[in-house]
């Protein structure tokens, strides 16, 4: 991997055949009050609780109970959200408007409708096959004693 990257400790749960699901044991990067730091930390404790726990890849072959170090390459936060937020808002909205040009207001619904779906298939191509994610997954990098 190239470039900045951001690293959390976790602890393994759980090992399966695509990597391991950690809990992770703070939120975010830790980098809330520092230049640059999203203070995202912050507001996912306004709405949970509950420890986070995500899928990422297992290279090293650590076990379940192992604490880890895990890693998360800069921007694939920013990317994930792109993909999941932004882009099936942009295709609702510009399916609406181009729907609105052809068939006033049913042709709106219409086309918003359609860009909704047409995006939600593009991600989830996108994500099932893993292009492009592969290099921005979270991925164990080290044990720690």
């Amino acid at each position: 991997m190239t470039g900045e990257q951001s690293t959390v400790r976790a602890i393994v749960r759980e090992l399966d055949t695509d990597g391991a699901l950690v809990e992770v044991e703070q939120g975010g990067c830790g980098r809330c009050h520092e230049n640059g730091g999203c203070g995202g930390q912050s507001l996912t404790r306004m709405f949970c609780s509950e420890p986070k726990k995500y899928r990422v890849v297992n290279d090293i072959g650590a076990g379940v109970g192992d604490r880890v170090v895990v890693s998360i390459a800069a921007g694939s936060v920013r990317k994930s959200a792109n993909l999941g937020y932004v882009l099936p808002l942009t295709a609702t909205i510009a399916g609406a408007v181009l729907g609105m040009q052809l068939g006033e207001d049913q042709g709106a619904m219409l086309g918003a409708a359609t860009g909704l779906l047409l995006s939600f298939i593009y991600v989830g191509r996108r994500t099932s096959t893993g292009t492009g994610f592969s290099k921005t997954r979270p991925h164990i990098i080290s044990r720690l004693s």
